[in-house]
């Protein structure tokens, strides 16, 4: 059976990781890359063994044999590019946040549906297969009433002022940064798994390091860890390090969530705990493999990662047996696998509801993602359009 082209455009930190993870799936495959250099292109292609390299992304979107286009490029380019691929008639799986604006969002949900393509976004941290259980127990009813959600998402990756990446820029990253990043894997993770959406936001937002010191030469997302540059010029930093969120939800729950990017020894915390009236839940992304369950009336438990005590829907994303750990890249493969099982039993042409994150989903986090930089800058609540 023929495999589904796949071109990935951008081959940063995160490009690799797509790259990879449709490998495993054996029924897609990456058939072209790209990157606005061309010798970084071709060095990339022949590291990984693809066999084109386009210096010219919309070479690669109009390759006959890309099918589906991944953008895994800095955050400005995600609107051009999708709306590129969309008008050759290209399915599209772009990272986080889907634009820069929510204008730009809701225009890109509008042509992918007027192209009747398939549009998906990369919330891939809804595919912890734990999370897919808590889902189930929040679906059917286990845990009662949620009274309260609280969380955080912490990372160390900028803890140094000469930390640097393209990320602290504004024109290329957008008006928020640790809220956009990271925080809107957390909040579309609570929403996707209590079915409750945010209502209402108060922000707090905090830069640490108003001033930093950007290396005279390029480096990738992370590797400013291992750089010894011996030149950098100062620049100022417009967006947050840290935020506080509270949250109030359509249901009545009330909330929080942190962020920091200069939390030190935090490599890629994503934690959270959720209450209900009946028993309360809590996950940790760096234990990826458990989950606490608290009750008032007898013990505690933890629930280990194993399909054979899994509910289908969890059970259905997991690859090995209990013992043997699956983590961040694994949920890469979930998604993707969800995706692309969509796009070869032609899902959008019969209708059926995708079960993946989509460009609606990518449009709401960006209508929150606003809320929450409009809050912080007002100093007060403010209603989620």
């Amino acid at each position: 059976m023929k495999k589904i082209g796949v071109g990935v455009i951008g081959v940063g930190f995160i490009g690799p990781v797509h790259i990879e993870a449709v490998r495993r799936l054996g029924f897609a495959e990456v058939v072209a890359i790209s990157d606005n250099n061309q010798a970084v292109a071709d060095a990339k292609a022949s590291e990984y063994h693809i066999p084109k390299a386009y210096g010219d992304y919309i070479e690669l979107i109009n390759d006959p044999n890309v099918e589906c286009v991944h953008i895994t490029t800095p955050n400005y380019l995600h609107f051009p590019m999708a709306k590129a691929a969309i008008a050759a008639g290209k399915h599209v799986l772009c990272d986080k946040p889907l634009a820069m604006t929510s204008v730009e969002s809701a225009e890109l949900v509008r042509l992918a549906k007027e192209a009747g393509v398939v549009a998906a976004i990369n919330f891939n941290l809804r595919f912890y297969p734990l999370a897919h259980q808590v889902k189930a127990m929040i679906d059917n009813g286990e845990l009662g009433e949620i009274f309260a959600i609280n969380g955080s998402y912490q990372q160390d990756w900028l803890q140094k002022e000469t930390d640097y990446s393209w990320r602290l820029e504004p024109d290329q990253s957008g008006d928020s940064r640790a809220i956009a990043d990271i925080g809107s894997h957390w909040l579309d993770l609570i929403e996707f798994m209590t079915g409750r959406t945010v209502s209402r936001v108060c922000a707090d937002f905090a830069t640490f390091f108003p001033t930093r010191k950007k290396p005279l030469k390029p480096v990738e997302t992370y590797s400013g860890k291992i750089l010894t540059a011996e030149d950098y010029q100062d620049v100022p930093i417009e967006t947050e390090d840290y935020a506080t969120v509270l949250l109030h939800f359509e249901n009545g729950a009330h909330g929080s969530v942190t962020v920091n990017q200069v939390a030190a020894g935090r490599k890629n915390r994503l934690f959270f705990e959720i209450y209900g009236s009946k028993k309360s839940v809590c996950f940790d992304s760096e234990k990826p493999n458990e989950l606490w369950i608290g009750e008032r009336d007898t013990y505690n438990g933890s629930l280990i990662r194993d399909p054979s005590l899994l509910v289908p829907v969890a059970r259905d994303i997991v690859s090995y047996p209990g013992g043997h750990n699956e983590g961040f890249a694994d949920t890469f493969k979930q998604c993707f696998n969800k995706l692309y099982t969509y796009i070869k039993d032609e899902g959008h042409k019969k209708g059926l509801p995708a079960t993946f994150p989509t460009f609606e989903d990518g449009h709401r986090e960006l209508l929150l993602c606003e809320a929450i930089v409009d809050s912080a800058k007002a100093e007060r609540w403010l209603e989620v359009k």
